[in-house]
């Protein structure tokens, strides 16, 4: 008896070799996979030993955000305090040093309560996202100079930064549970490394991958809670509860929804309620400013805007985008509805929030940060999403030699304004692209490289495998012979079916 494998030993061996290799299924992935002694072997002994793939890909995304850190060495050691344009020439730019002395930080103000001087007379931010970086203030070392400080302010905050960094990947390589390896696209992305220490997006971007990892696990209250926070560290994670709204629309689960909403709503109140009964006006300051925000770097309005002798104005431009977005929700929720299979949460999370990024007035480049993890659960293939990546890392390129040519005077070294108008182009066409094959995917189940491993949803949670209870459209009336025309294992609600099976 005592040489009987346990029943956790063996649940654990099942799942572990139930696990997708994406060498065995994706061309790009094996041919890197030959950087490290090629694919992994079907007789390999996934789980005997330390190296789980949970713990290699976490591994993996530290030692990544270590080499964005050193990206940013030249201008840690000077390029932030000396000389306007070298910061940009160095491509190393970081608003966290900037920021310590110019919201108050340097002097002990309390974010929200206590006025600023200048221009900006509170803290642009929202409020979780303020107390993040007051709790670095509070660790950064208040001797030396203004400049001593300034490098610690970035360094703990950095290190925070890299826990969130983390916490993302951990949550993404388990949110597909038969696919953890996918989580390396995220750990290995090079926008992640370059833009991780802009700003504080990666705090949002991790709360938000830990709320798509309780959905996935059909915990709708905890996924409530952390999109909650979420939203009140960042703005865009409460756009995900448009395309789930519809998604429970169409699998019927309105219980699910309304405490995935409640969840979302009191965590938000939670941390904000405070604030805005004792500080409103320093609270109002992120949507103010928002609003008020003229055309700025990275949008096609910015394009319109420098080349018409008569630009439109900020409310106009406000208008029109929020007009823009609506349509493309709308076209989402029809999608959704009239899809000949429901779509996966994780394809809907990545169209809404990259429909935000197309109609925006403003993309800074850690937005990208954004939509790392959801590119990576929408559509794990290597070639589309380094494709992207590469349009990515042109256009963060593109904006700091842009800077660098409006700040260098008469030496005009960098990016003239029409060059930086093709790398917009570029990251607005590299971001289109995965838009498209995503829709492609969820029009066209059976390509869908997720659902072809014999799973339906799973990041869906509860909608994983549920029956529909409202569609329209081509979805009322499916077309069975969809799959004759592809060559390959058909799926059926997340189970493998014969060739020619409906979809």
């Amino acid at each position: 008896m005592c040489g009987m494998p346990s029943g956790e030993s063996t649940r654990a061996s099942v799942h572990e070799q139930d696990q997708v290799r994406p060498t065995d299924e994706d061309r790009v992935a094996a041919a890197g996979s030959e950087l490290i002694g090629g694919p992994l072997g079907r007789r390999a002994l996934l789980g005997a030993s330390w190296w789980t793939p949970v713990r290699v890909i976490a591994l993996v995304a530290i030692g990544m955000f270590a080499l964005g850190m050193v990206q940013k060495a030249p201008c840690y050691n000077g390029a932030w305090f000396f000389g306007a344009s070298s910061q940009y020439t160095h491509a190393c730019y970081s608003d966290i040093p900037h920021l310590y002395q110019g919201r108050g930080f340097a002097d002990g103000l309390v974010p929200y309560f206590d006025k600023l001087s200048g221009d900006m007379q509170y803290l642009e931010y929202p409020v979780l996202t303020g107390l993040f970086m007051e709790v670095a203030a509070w660790l950064t070392p208040g001797s030396g100079s203004i400049q001593d400080q300034e490098q610690w302010y970035w360094m703990v905050n950095a290190g925070m930064l890299m826990a969130c960094a983390a916490v993302l990947v951990v949550c993404v390589t388990r949110t597909h549970a038969r696919r953890p390896w996918d989580g390396l696209l995220v750990a290995l992305a090079p926008a992640l490394a370059l833009t991780a220490t802009i700003n504080w997006d990666l705090l949002a971007v991790a709360l938000t991958a830990a709320a798509m990892l309780m959905w996935a696990r059909s915990r709708p209250l905890a996924f409530g809670l952390l999109l909650g926070l979420a939203t009140a560290a960042k703005f865009y994670p409460g756009l995900l509860l448009g395309p789930l709204l519809v998604l429970c629309w169409r699998a019927g689960r309105w219980r699910e929804f309304g405490t995935a909403l409640g969840g979302a709503v009191a965590a938000w109140l939670v941390v904000n309620g405070p604030v805005m009964l004792f500080a409103f006006d320093g609270w109002s300051k992120f949507y103010e400013f928002s609003h008020e925000r003229p055309v700025d770097f990275g949008s096609f309005w910015l394009i319109l805007a420098q080349n018409s002798d008569n630009p439109l104005s900020t409310d106009t431009v406000n208008t029109l985008a929020a007009v823009l977005m609506l349509l493309c929700c709308a076209g989402i929720a029809a999608l959704t509805l009239m899809a000949p299979r429901r779509p996966r949460f994780a394809q809907l999370a990545f169209l809404v929030v990259a429909a935000f990024i197309l109609t925006n007035k403003v993309y800074s480049p850690q937005y990208v940060l954004w939509l790392v993890p959801l590119a990576a659960l929408a559509r794990p293939k290597w070639r589309d999403f380094l494709v992207w990546q590469a349009c990515e890392v042109a256009y963060f390129l593109g904006i700091w030699m842009y800077l660098a040519y409006t700040t260098s005077g008469d030496a005009h070294k960098g990016l003239p304004t029409d060059g930086y108008h093709w790398a917009i182009g570029v990251h607005l066409l590299g971001t289109l692209y995965l838009c498209v094959m995503v829709v492609r995917d969820v029009l066209m189940p059976e390509r869908d490289s997720v659902r072809r491993s014999g799973d339906d949803d799973p990041s869906g949670g509860v909608l994983d495998g549920a029956e529909d209870a409202f569609v329209i459209g081509p979805a009322a009336h499916p077309a069975r012979h969809a799959a004759a025309h592809f060559e390959g294992p058909q799926v059926e609600w997340g189970r493998t079916g014969a060739a020619g099976s409906s979809l």
